[in-house]
């Protein structure tokens, strides 16, 4: 298996780079190099499974049910895949199996692998039904249904021949994600601190305080620290981009919020200030999922904006131009439908 795969990378890297992306290549490779660092000639790939099932199931008993193969067998795979590993993956001196720091580690490794290795029908398929294109995208949470869900479809209307894998993870994740090279392109906040990333920014959005439909404060025309301080407020956990901007809001202005609720994301914060339980800080992209019927934004003073655009690796300079045709697209519709949007 590992042959056949260096030989399709070899292939696929003399033809012409329509045939198959460079993301799809990438992660075969990247998969080739995490064996060739275990020392696995040949992928023992029934292994590999037994490891990863008895594992995450917690017994040889679960494995065995899962993998629909006997107790023995599956011990056999295991010991096999240790032998050719030379690691040890389960200390076996007690009634259950146990794994070790250096099964623990390889875990990890081996969930990717597998991961990438499922992947290869989908190729496959694609191949055969002549999408040899696929368009990798990651997106931030807050914005996936409000710019990239219509970004890809629009996308998807002009270009119904490339494959489009769209997937949301965390701002602090993305930036390593892509820099990985297991995307093609991602959406998110800037900036973006980040070596391997570069950035084009797209939008920016003004914050605003998110209030319940009939809140005292949700008739009025804009809103300061200072009104909101008494009102139980709904923050971000730290570390993320728009609790450290609500943090310098009230700090700006020497006071302190009364909290009564962290959350780990806006989408979050903004369905608790729909139930009543207080007010937030965000932008309308995010508060607009949550639906703007039970809910009202009044734009904070001073002025606080949030700038969204384009990552990409740093190594991949250019950007496919026609989702990032797209995208430009989406935003000037939404700038022309809110005064609280305008191009970055």
């Amino acid at each position: 298996m590992v042959r056949i795969l260096r030989l399709f990378i070899g292939s696929s890297l003399a033809r012409s780079p329509a045939v198959y992306t460079q993301t799809t290549i990438a992660k075969i490779a990247k998969m080739l190099s995490t064996l060739a660092k275990y020392g696995i000639i040949e992928m023992n790939i029934k292994g590999l499974r037994a490891f990863t099932a008895t594992l995450s199931e917690g017994s040889l008993v679960a494995a065995s049910e899962r993998l629909h193969l006997s107790q023995p067998a599956v011990s056999r795979l295991i010991s096999g895949l240790e032998a050719e590993l030379k690691l040890k993956l389960f200390d076996r001196s007690g009634r259950a199996l146990t794994p070790t720091p250096e099964g623990l580690a390889f875990y990890r490794e081996a969930g990717r692998i597998l991961d990438n290795l499922d992947e290869v029908p989908r190729i496959a398929a694609e191949i055969r039904a002549g999408r040899t294109e696929t368009l990798r995208v990651v997106t931030m949470p807050r914005i996936a249904h409000s710019l990239s869900v219509p970004a890809v479809t629009k996308f998807l209307k002009t270009n119904p021949e490339t494959n489009v894998s769209l997937d949301v993870r965390a701002r602090r994740e993305a930036g390593k994600w892509l820099a990985g090279r297991e995307y093609d392109i991602g959406i998110g906040a800037l900036p973006v601190d980040h070596p391997g990333i570069a950035t084009k920014p797209l939008l920016r959005v003004r914050a605003q305080v998110v209030l319940p439909k009939e809140h005292p404060l949700a008739d009025r025309n804009e809103l300061n620290a200072r009104d909101i301080a008494q009102e139980p407020i709904i923050r971000l956990m730290h570390g993320l981009l728009l609790r450290d901007q609500l943090d310098d809001i009230f700090r700006s202005a020497g006071v302190t919020p009364r909290q009564t609720c962290e959350v780990a994301a806006s989408q979050l914060a903004c369905s608790l200030v729909a139930e009543g339980v207080g007010l937030t800080i965000a932008d309308e992209l995010v508060a607009a999922q949550t639906g703007l019927e039970r809910i009202t934004l009044v734009p904070i003073v001073p002025e606080r904006w949030m700038t969204f655009g384009l990552l990409f690796p740093i190594s991949r300079r250019k950007t496919p131009t026609e989702f990032e045709t797209a995208l430009s697209e989406v935003a000037r519709e939404l700038i022309d439908q809110s005064p609280t949007l305008e191009l970055a």
